[in-house]
């Protein structure tokens, strides 16, 4: 067995790790940690594991082969860039089996609701949140203001935060609304699931409908599993990456599917329905790139404290332009042993990768603590009785900073939807004013105003 190999199977291995603990946990943190080791076998383990079974060269319009992996050798390369990765995802299963040990070893309780969920205002704002954001991607696709996956400036800012609001609304309907028909539920969430897809299609990123699918997994861990719940997210999981696929090939000019058909056919038929997917999970790229540029290569740990805190702060306070993670690994990164002179895009760099550039094995170590507590905070701050929490903690369902960014990249994603969290607070108290002035808010449903049960904290 090669060393390239090796580092493949531990990498599995470590992962197999964090997906039996996770089974060993309670509530919505089993869901994003089983996510994440299904994100990053599909990285570190499946598509390096094509490299070595068909040993493809470069070719244009195909990003799965790297140049610099067939020129160094792809088992000598494989098992160079893998080695702070295996490391990382190590030390990270140990993080997930000892939480799992320690929430084990505690007094078994029933997962409480969520605060929010008992909140009769909470499913109109999000109704509202859906419409206002609907109304933002209509115009964003009228006006030719879309964007897509991977660029650097939103066509329109005012639109993009728009659009940010119909992401909430469809993940929190998905995950809170409570029908009283299960037949209304399924005819619900599938329109908001298509209603994603088209959004993915639109934008050419798999995030939409990944962060639907997780919503529905996540609504699951609320609501308890069963087979058929496990099965039915799964199926919707791999019906929507083979959907978005298979309506993006649609969309290609014959040329191009003619191009796509030759790059193809060097790898084996039963490969080849699976290399739109591994296409677009290309984290090993980025360990690729760390290794390349070196441990302790990119920022100091003054610029990088600096830039995630000028990261919380609107950028028409702060009055400069804001760091950007991804544009940066890619311009000076990836651009130490690429040449990017005449590409401008943002990419996902990942938490063990940016973390070796940052500080080495020391920085990896840092950086995986950081997703796992990132994680751990999500779990917790879906119960929350702050608004602000809980749509921060629908943010990090739909995008996917727990799998493919770093601190410096999940810090973006904080302020980002801050400023989105000021527009749901006023929606929400717009909306509960409105309710309570034509009386929708009928006693039975009213939060009581004494005894333990607080009123939704702001701040």
């Amino acid at each position: 067995m090669t060393e390239a190999a090796t580092e493949v199977l531990i990498a599995a291995g470590a992962l197999a790790a964090i997906v039996v603990a996770a089974c060993y946990l309670r509530g919505v943190i089993r869901v994003v940690l089983i996510v994440q080791a299904a994100h990053w076998a599909l990285s570190y383990v499946a598509r390096p594991t094509v490299l070595l079974l068909t040993h493809p060269q470069p070719h244009f319009g195909d990003n799965i082969p790297d140049p610099r992996l067939a020129e160094f050798g792809y088992d000598d390369g494989i098992a160079a860039v893998l080695r702070h990765v295996v490391f990382g995802l190590c030390l990270y299963a140990a993080l997930v089996v000892c939480y799992a040990i320690w929430a084990r070893n505690r007094p078994a309780t029933t997962p409480p609701t969520p605060f929010f969920a008992r909140d009769p205002n909470l499913v109109p704002t999000l109704w509202a949140l859906y419409v206002f954001g609907t109304f933002g991607r209509l115009a964003a696709v009228a006006t030719g203001g879309t964007g897509r996956a991977g660029e650097l400036e939103s066509p329109n800012p005012i639109i993009n935060l728009v659009t940010l609001l119909a992401t909430l609304g469809t993940v929190g309907l998905i995950v809170f609304l409570r029908p009283k028909h299960a037949r209304t539920t399924f005819l619900v969430i599938g329109l908001l699931m298509l209603g994603e897809l088209l959004w993915t299609i639109q934008v050419q990123s798999k995030t939409p409908i990944i962060g639907a699918a997780l919503a529905v997994a996540v609504r699951f861990a609320l609501t308890g599993w069963s087979r058929r719940k496990v099965l039915a997210v799964c199926a919707l999981s791999a019906l929507g990456l083979a959907a978005f696929s298979r309506l993006q090939a649609l969309k290609a000019t014959a040329d191009a599917e003619s191009e796509s058909a030759v790059t193809a056919s060097v790898y084996p038929a039963p490969v080849r329905p699976f290399l739109s997917l591994l296409r677009r999970f290309d984290l090993l790229e980025g360990a690729t790139d760390a290794y390349y540029a070196g441990p302790s290569s990119w920022l100091s740990p003054d610029e990088v404290v600096v830039h995630m805190l000028q990261s919380l702060v609107p950028a028409q306070l702060l009055g400069t332009e804001k760091f950007r993670a991804g544009a940066a690994w890619a311009e000076d990164v990836r651009g130490s042993s690429l040449d990017m002179t005449t590409v401008q895009v943002s990419l996902a760099e990942g938490n063990v990768n940016e973390g070796y550039v940052l500080g080495g094995y020391a920085g990896v170590a840092l950086a995986v603590t950081w997703t796992f507590v990132l994680v751990v905070l999500w779990a917790r701050a879906i119960y929350s009785r702050n608004l602000v929490a809980v749509v921060l903690a629908l943010a990090v369902i739909e995008v996917p900073v727990a799998y493919e960014r770093g601190m410096l990249g999940s810090v973006e994603m904080l302020g980002k939807y801050l400023q989105a969290a000021v527009l749901v607070a006023l929606i929400y108290l717009a909306v509960g004013e409105y309710r309570r002035r034509t009386g929708s808010l009928s006693a039975p449903n009213r939060r009581p105003a004494t005894g333990k049960t607080r009123a939704p904290q702001w701040l």
